[in-house]
């Protein structure tokens, strides 16, 4: 059984991009651990979490909500990969890589948000 969230581009764009800063991460140093290693892993998986939990409401104007969450998740991991790149526990590559997949991700979202907020219909 596939769940209506896993069809989802954007969920699916998520998932990576988590997959992405989980193995980013793996590289901080270990008395990052606790601090932004483990700061920056629960926002990238707050993203995909939000987008699935908005596909389970009734209403689209509910899900746009969660949609907003999940974009409020990706800019505090856009905010955490600065802190990171400043520290240097990123290279320019690793930096630059995933500010591009941030930015695609928010230009996903966006343009979610936009249809859901189009659309009028509720769902069963």
């Amino acid at each position: 059984m596939e769940f209506r969230f896993e069809k989802l581009d954007a969920w699916q764009f998520a998932i990576s991009f988590c997959d992405d800063i989980y193995e980013m991460t793996r590289r901080f140093p270990r008395e990052e651990q606790f601090g932004l290693t483990s700061q920056i892993r629960r926002a990238a998986v707050s993203i995909s979490a939000n987008i699935a939990e908005g596909s389970g409401k009734t209403s689209n104007k509910d899900n746009a909500r969660f949609i907003e969450i999940a974009y409020g998740s990706l800019m505090e991991v856009v905010s955490h990969i600065e802190i990171a790149k400043r520290q240097r526990f990123l290279s320019d590559e690793q930096y630059n890589e995933s500010r591009n997949n941030a930015d695609r991700l928010a230009r996903i979202l966006s343009g979610f948000r936009k249809h859901l907020a189009t659309s009028t219909h509720t769902r069963p």
